[in-house]
């Protein structure tokens, strides 16, 4: 049977692709080119490629430049203190409630409106503390002198055994330790802090317009982080970054904040059944200073234990409420917080005590406060990026 048409001409046009190739490899060289070639061969090969080593003197200055840009960097971080507070805060709280807002997205609530409805509600609860605190707030103000005279009076018998301090009563009547001398200086710290009103009003209204902008654009935000990186397996960890962090964060607060409202509960308790004014006053500061480590529970036990001996006559019975808060508060912590958090989100004592050194030097009260946030952030994008063993998130098609 002989073949057809179109099985002719490719056989023909195999044959002839073989044809040229083998004629092409037939071909003879020029005379200049094989002349080339021979002096290409006799020519000696070149040096092997040395790394080049760099002396002291070079690395000392690499190092100088680098420390340089970082105290640039600080400089500029405190600097831009009242924009960068309110902003980091924002972003902090955004992420803690990332979780909320993913819920309430599955639920078909649009973004603006996720966004408008969380920034209310952390407005509102932040509006309901400062009312319920202010009348207490008012009357420690106003009870000020007669405080300070008490504090005198009920400290100077136990300051008086302390010889080397050389403090009588005549120390508080003259000098600059006199009444009036602290009255004067109780009223320049109110004026200190009046002045300061307007910048906190500033930042509060930058904080709700940054939380706000950040939750309804936290998607897209997202997006944009991740589609910065190029390559697959970059994209990938971002995700499993942005995720780890939303999630340890979200975890962690509202946990924490649950735990530690039972503990300002407690506190509360303590406090109206030891005699300290203010019972609800002393509740909510325990539960704020349980969100700084280590820091925060001693200036609260001091503070319970100085209330404690100026209500009492007793010593021993001045120093109950502070006692029973720390025996409390060390149930907690090593107890009832380790059982519900597990071994996962463990930080070294010793780190996030230089973080809260180190923010409240930069940004005082609210540094002190964001140095347990930032210390997860930057343990947990460490622990995701060097540990390689991690379920590996996929990208849709």
């Amino acid at each position: 049977m002989g073949l057809r048409g179109p099985h002719r001409m490719g056989i023909a046009n195999g044959i002839r692709k073989q044809a040229k190739k083998i004629a092409i490899g037939e071909r003879h060289t020029s005379a200049w080119a094989q002349s080339l070639k021979e002096a290409a061969e006799e020519l000696p090969p070149p040096p092997p490629l040395h790394r080049l080593e760099k002396d002291g003197l070079d690395v000392t200055m690499a190092w100088a430049i680098i420390g340089i840009f970082g105290i640039l960097f600080l400089a500029a971080v405190y600097l831009m203190s009242l924009i960068l507070i309110p902003i980091t805060l924002a972003v902090v709280v955004g992420m803690i409630l990332g979780m909320a807002a993913e819920k309430l997205s599955k639920m078909g609530v649009p973004r603006l409106a996720n966004a408008f409805m969380l920034s209310s509600g952390v407005a509102l609860v932040i509006f309901l503390l400062i009312n319920s605190l202010a009348d207490p707030l008012m009357t420690f103000a106003n009870e000020g002198p007669a405080f300070a005279e008490r504090t005198i009076n009920r400290v100077m018998p136990y300051l008086e055994r302390i010889r080397w301090l050389h403090i009588t009563p005549a120390t508080f009547e003259s000098g600059s330790m006199s009444i009036g001398a602290l009255l004067e200086n109780t009223g320049n710290v109110l004026h200190v802090v009046t002045s300061s009103l307007t910048p906190a009003l500033v930042q509060g209204m930058i904080f709700f317009a940054a939380l706000l902008f950040f939750l309804a654009g936290r998607v897209n935000l997202r997006k944009t982080i991740i589609m910065t990186f190029r390559t697959r397996t970059q994209r990938l960890a971002a995700i499993r970054v942005i995720n780890a962090v939303e999630q340890v964060l979200g975890f962690y607060f509202a946990t924490a904040s649950l735990i530690y409202v039972g503990l300002g509960v407690v506190m509360t308790v303590i406090a109206y059944a030891g005699g300290l004014s203010a019972p609800v006053l002393w509740g909510f500061f325990a539960f704020l200073s349980s969100f700084i480590p280590y820091l925060g529970i001693t200036l609260m036990t001091l503070a319970v234990a100085v209330a404690g001996i100026l209500t009492h006559d007793g010593f021993l019975i001045g120093l109950m409420p502070a006692a029973a808060f720390f025996t409390v508060h060390l149930l907690m912590e090593n107890l009832i917080f380790p059982a519900v958090m597990g071994r996962r989100l463990e930080i070294n004592p010793f780190v996030v005590f230089l973080a809260i050194l180190f923010w409240t030097w930069m940004w005082g009260a609210v540094g002190a406060m964001l140095a347990l946030p930032l210390s997860l952030i930057v343990m947990t994008v460490i622990d995701e990026l060097l540990i390689e063993e991690k379920p590996q998130p996929q990208l849709p098609k």
